[in-house]
């Protein structure tokens, strides 16, 4: 653990004044919540120190010795780290919120602020058929009944479910060149360029952070590099922020890099490298000198950082090992390319190849479908799934793609531990879940998904913190509280400070742990005893209360 100063060298050293505290609490000596006796990491000291923390409304309005002080409620927070509500940096929570605002696997973690629309997809703009399928989709998988197209509407529908946490998020590029361009794999003209770039910039106007891309995913994959900067020409015009799940992330993920970088160079934005990694043992050797190209082009002055999350398997779409060409259209062009005999025999031949390149379908390993009479495969891997049916690797994945209408979920075993623990330690890399908010129970609770949508932040301070000392405890917190406040430009969040939002969480240093897995996911972590979420507990000794005190984070405000 990082060094710690005791309460009589802290005032001492005069920090209190400094941070605006109140020794002694002569004055205005009642609070609404008070966390007494905590070794607190604000985000800015380089030392633990023992302080208690005031808090009226919303706000933090005191850091220091409050034993003369009162408050309506008290938290004993004795050897218990007190620290800035976790900001995942990258996740995929949307509509979850609207089934269940209480953000369950996410809030359970310490997550306050949920920072979503990544790898190029958000819930807007859509045109108005994509809104009624979305809405026709909501209504019948969680029965809620809301209809939206542009960021402005979505971002009101967060806030009238009032979440049990804090939401952003960025514009998906997928979702902006589908609705301007079409799903096809065709250039933009430039009247449809401009276009897009005046529906980005109102989706900012409205509240997103920036712009996000999916380019392994279609159809953001279909556009070239010079649409790009041309797009974060525009996000860096209005202060955002660019997140890319980058073109490659296997066997050619150092060009992917560069051309992260080139445009960052070429359009001035700044830049965020999304779950960064090297996929499959080919290419674990050149994750040295992926640190190094994002390293050396910050020491240059590039605005550029990264995130990750603290597992060696990712998680996306089964329809991933199909080919790009193939991921066209709608869903039922799709379906009509798996049922084409003139195109199967090219899309096996790609799939086939993935399946190799990744080390064999055991590496490979369902976790959600949608039908009943398919969640027998959940929890197993695709060579487990074709031992069951008697069916070849491909004809498994067409017949279960086509069956589902391509909503199947996989979770890859493709990276290395040791390089895991490389990019964690980077100092230009912030922790992001690349998960969704979930729950144990109802619609929510269905599958078996990526143990890091309950696990994440839990499973950095234990495992990589605590126990193998990848860094210590106050490098740890800051990857998921000032940096990416920071990164994104979030007021009066990411830091424990006078004046700021209180967003708090309570941990316990000694017990704190990930007890998700991918047989058993839907597990909450031990250790995060306590979460204040806009100066409200909303987990009390472990245990979620059902507050709501969520805020709508948008963009400038």
């Amino acid at each position: 653990m990082a060094k710690k100063i005791n309460r009589r060298e802290f005032i001492k050293a005069g920090t209190l004044a400094g941070l605006g505290v109140i020794a002694g609490c002569s004055i205005r000596n009642r609070f609404d919540l008070i966390i007494r006796n905590g070794l607190v990491i604000d985000g800015s000291s380089p030392a633990i120190y023992p302080a208690d923390v005031g808090i009226r409304r919303d706000k933090i309005v005191a850091i220091g010795d409050l034993s003369g002080a009162g408050a309506d409620h008290l938290i004993d927070a004795a050897n218990q780290i007190v620290c800035p509500g976790f900001i995942d940096i990258h996740t995929h929570t949307d509509t979850e919120l609207l089934a269940n605002p209480r953000g369950e696997s996410k809030i359970h973690q310490g997550v306050t602020s949920e920072i979503s629309g990544n790898c190029g997809s958000s819930p807007f703009p859509l045109n108005e058929d994509d809104s009624r399928a979305l809405h026709e989709r909501l209504k019948e998988r969680y029965g809620i009944s809301i209809k939206w197209q542009t960021a402005a509407e979505f971002l009101t529908a967060i806030e009238m479910a009032q979440p049990a946490l804090n939401y952003a998020t960025f514009t998906g590029h997928g979702d902006l060149r589908a609705f301007v361009v079409g799903k096809n794999d065709v250039q933009p003209t430039p009247a449809q360029l401009e276009e897009m770039k005046r529906v980005l910039a109102a989706t900012m106007a409205e509240g997103s952070l920036g712009l996000s891309t999916g380019l392994e995913y279609a159809p953001g994959s279909y556009a070239k590099t010079a649409e790009l900067i041309e797009l974060c020409k525009v996000v860096a015009a209005n202060d955002g922020v660019y997140a890319t799940h980058m073109r490659n992330e296997d066997d050619t993920v150092e060009e992917a890099i560069e051309e992260a970088l080139e445009i960052s160079r070429q359009s001035g934005v700044t830049l965020e490298i999304s779950h960064l990694k090297a996929c499959n043992q080919s290419n674990w050797h050149k994750v040295d000198h992926m640190l190094a190209m994002i390293e050396n082009a910050h020491a240059q002055g590039l605005p550029v950082h990264a995130d990750r999350y603290p597992y060696n398997a990712w998680g996306t779409g089964l329809s991933s090992f199909l080919p790009l060409w193939s991921r066209q259209g709608e869903t039922d062009d799709i379906l009509e390319r798996l049922r084409n005999k003139d195109d199967l025999k090219k899309i096996k031949s790609y799939t086939e190849s993935r399946g190799r390149r990744i080390g064999g379908w055991e590496r490979v390993v369902i976790s959600n479908c949608h039908n009943e009479e398919n969640i027998i495969y959940e929890g197993k891997s695709i060579r487990e799934c074709t031992e069951m049916t008697g069916k070849e690797p491909f004809e498994f994945i067409r017949d279960l793609l086509i069956d589902e209408r391509n909503r199947v979920s996989v979770i890859g075993f493709a990276m290395d531990e040791s390089n895991l623990k490389k990019v964690l330690a980077s100092p230009l890399v912030m922790i992001g879940s690349d998960g969704s908010a979930v729950a144990p129970y109802g619609k929510l609770g269905e599958g078996k998904p990526h143990p890091r949508f309950y696990g994440t932040f839990p499973r950095v301070l234990g495992k990589y913190a605590r126990d193998e000392k990848v860094f210590d405890l106050i490098t740890a917190v800051k990857k998921m509280t000032t940096m990416p406040a920071d990164k994104l430009n979030l007021k009066q969040r990411g830091y424990l400070q006078k004046n700021y939002f209180a967003d708090i969480v309570v941990f316990n240093p000694g017990t704190v742990i990930d007890n998700a897995t991918f047989s058993d996911p839907h597990q909450y972590p031990t250790g995060i005893e306590y979460v204040i979420v806009n100066g409200e507990i909303s987990i009390n000794k472990g245990e979620h209360i059902g507050a709501s005190r969520g805020k709508v984070i948008r963009h400038h405000c």
